[in-house]
């Protein structure tokens, strides 16, 4: 690691350019004494004196300096004046470190930034130190504050909700919906209107996803931003100057009952946000795809990308047994499985295993004879590597563990141990949680031999809760999440083979900090394979399709035409096979097969594509869908028609006028499509819905 202590700007340097070739950031310091950052990239800039502060924060005592629902204009982010900045370059990132200071509190707050040599994204974190006498309660800190962005009357905003069975649905409106034009120059002053969005609970991403974007409706320029928060966030945009601004938190008081308490002394720091810029929405989409791969922890499964069999999407269903599983890990070992996870109700003895859990203790009821162990021994002699369903954070109001732990142990409100749905919540911050959930896995992983884990997630605690030392129940729901997180590295670091799902509901923990630990991420729950399509198209805006764990669930009562459909649709992300293969007829399997086999060719393109979306952003009822990755020297795109015409036309920008070669891959047998390239888009033809192609474009 290289770096310099560089100096404070004065009076002949009052402004400081930072970055990479495709990235610059350029910051002024304003009359106040205050640093603005007021350009990115090659936006057209702010006045100084007009822009924002750098970072903006409320605390007791020291609130907004006007009235709003928005944190922007916060007496102590007008108060924090700049004192310095340090440079420096580890391995392919280049960081910036800016000391801000309150000489009226003693508050100092350290921006820290950072961006990867060569992607036009920024990653920015806020740290706070009380150098002051006097302890100081914050209750909301901007992790990124951008006011260089055009007047809201130029800007689209694209959020994406988020619900169980229906991920990733995004939608746009003009800013100008929500902050009206109330004739600036007139009043002297901006609107206090503010788009607002927020996540909370212990399921971040529940209602929407933990991200945004605003394009420009002229130039088609486009910002695009995750809040990397396992907990609560918030993120708004507003009028400012005749601009824009866009502010991105964590949780705060207002929304997420978060605040902390600084002694002098002490420290906290806000969780991490990062903000791609493009000249379109599709490149900031991809710039966000290679920011994520950067940040995560390396791990050999983003390259080799093995198929995952799981027993439970339409197949078992949570009643797993030995007779059951033998003839489907058979089935699926046929097919080209290289995983082979067996799901929920393994631990079942008594058939009510929901408020029970928390031992994972295999049945014997479910397993006789050789009991689990023997079913495990029976994958890994198919050649498969075998795999459990875990939900660590839970403790079923019946099972012994809720009375062995101590109460410190679990979520706590008012001295009061929390129930939801007949369980109790795990603190990880508390060594006993941590200590029986290390046990669990090593139990598992090292005396069992589970290669793969897919930890599920299916209760939601708001706003959280307070342990020793949590001045407000968010600020316990952070402190847990971030050590649920630490609990995962831990294991990841005494088991580096072992590969782990995320899951919460589907994808109702689909957040930035959990996808760089973990290796693989659900995308739904979504049991209609008609109304999965959407879903996968989208799931790339929010995980790299190498993450993506998208279902294909084929069933013998299918046609082909359904069972190349279910199938196809999983091609482009991390395919996850479940259905009765063990009842299918030969005909049937091959079909499997083949679409396995077409994974597997293309596979090593996937973990380092960019996603592209040729008929944009799929919409939920929308009769033909379309998902594009592309590398450089070739491109693949997922169709899909539920209705409409047999024929459609897809524009790719970014191959036209070229010479392009299009193969359908999948499905192979002749009469399910045909795709041809007229020199700026595909022409494809689907004569069966619902249908599927999977095409590759080679220059």
């Amino acid at each position: 690691m290289t770096g310099t202590a560089d100096a404070a700007l004065n009076s002949c340097q009052s402004t400081l350019t930072w970055g990479h070739p495709a990235l610059r950031a350029e910051f002024a310091v304003a009359a106040d004494g205050t640093l603005r950052l007021i350009r990115l990239g090659d936006s057209a800039g702010a006045d100084p004196e007009a822009a924002l502060p750098l970072v903006e924060l409320t605390a007791f005592g020291h609130g907004s300096g006007w009235s709003g629902p928005r944190f922007t204009g916060t007496a102590l982010g007008a108060r924090l004046r700049y004192r310095g900045h340090r440079t420096a370059r580890q391995g392919a990132w280049e960081s910036l470190t800016v000391e801000l200071h309150d000489p009226a509190t003693g508050l100092t707050a350290f921006a820290e930034l950072s961006s990867p040599h060569g992607t036009p994204v920024l990653r920015s974190r806020v740290r706070l130190r009380n150098d002051g006498h006097e302890p100081l309660v914050i209750q909301s800190v901007t992790s990124l504050l951008l006011g260089a962005l055009p007047s809201p009357d130029a800007l689209d905003v694209h959020r994406a909700r988020n619900d169980w069975l229906a991920e990733c649905r995004w939608y746009t409106e003009p800013l100008r919906d929500t902050v009206a034009d109330i004739h600036v120059s007139a009043h002297q002053h901006d609107s206090r209107a503010a788009l607002r969005l927020t996540g909370r609970g212990s399921w971040p991403t529940d209602g929407h996803l933990a991200m945004g974007a605003v394009t420009d409706r002229g130039s088609g320029r486009a910002w695009a931003w995750q809040i990397e928060s396992p907990a609560g966030w918030r993120w708004d945009l507003g009028e400012w100057a005749h601009g824009s601004h866009l502010a991105l938190n964590g949780p705060t008081d207002a929304e997420h009952q978060w605040r902390v308490r600084l002694g002098p002394g002490e420290e906290f720091t806000t969780v991490p946000v990062a903000l791609a810029v493009g000249a379109g929405f599709d490149e900031a989409l991809g710039a966000l795809t290679a920011y994520r791969r950067a940040i995560r922890r390396p791990h050999p499964d983003h390259i080799r990308l093995p198929v995952v069999f799981n027993d439970y999407m339409n197949t078992l269903m949570g009643d797993p047994t030995t007779e059951k599983l033998l003839p489907l890990i058979d089935a699926a070992a046929a097919a080209g499985v290289e995983y082979f996870c067996i799901d929920s109700g393994w631990y079942d003895d008594n058939e009510g295993w929901w408020d029970s859990v928390g031992e994972w203790l295999p049945s014997a009821r479910r397993f006789p004879g050789g009991g689990i162990r023997a079913v495990l021994d029976r994958i890994r002699e198919r050649g498969m590597v075998p795999g459990l369903w875990l939900e660590p954070e839970v403790v079923g109001v019946r099972s012994p563990v809720a009375d062995t732990l101590p109460p410190e142990a679990f979520f706590r409100r008012d001295g009061i141990r929390l129930v939801e749905q007949g369980r109790h919540q795990l603190d990880l911050r508390h060594p006993a949680a941590r200590a029986h959930l290390d046990r669990t896995v090593d139990r598992l992983v090292g005396d069992w031999g589970v290669g793969y884990l897919k930890l599920d997630y299916n209760i939601a605690v708001d706003p959280g809760t307070c342990g020793p030392g949590d001045l407000a129940p968010g600020a316990g729901l952070l402190g847990h999440a971030q050590a649920h997180l630490d609990w995962l590295t831990g294991v990841l670091d005494r088991h580096p083979g072992l590969v782990v799902e995320n899951c919460a509901s589907g994808g109702m923990r689909m957040d930035g900090a959990t996808l760089a630990v973990a290796q693989l991420q659900s995308t739904s729950d979504q049991q209609d394979p008609l109304r999965y399509p959407p879903i996968a198209a989208a799931a790339p805006t929010a995980v790299p399709p190498e993450q993506g764990a998208v279902w294909a669930y084929p069933q013998p009562e299918y046609d082909d035409d359904l069972i190349a459909f279910t199938l196809g649709g999983a091609l482009l992300g991390r395919i996850h096979l479940s259905g009765h293969l063990d009842r299918m007829a030969e005909r049937q399997l091959a079909l499997v097969r083949d679409a396995v086999d077409t994974y597997k060719a293309i596979r090593a393109d996937l973990a380092r594509a960019v996603p592209f979306w040729p008929l944009g952003l799929p919409g939920w009822t929308d009769e033909w869908l379309a998902l594009g990755l592309r590398t450089k020297d070739a491109a693949y795109v997922s169709v899909w028609r539920r209705g409409g015409p047999s024929e459609l036309r897809l524009p790719i920008a970014h191959l036209a006028r070229r010479a392009v070669r299009p193969d359908i891959l999948h499905p192979s047998r002749p009469g399910a499509g045909s795709a041809d390239w007229d020199g700026t888009g595909l022409r494809v033809s689907v004569p069966h819905t619902p249908g599927v192609l999977l095409i590759r474009l080679t220059v």
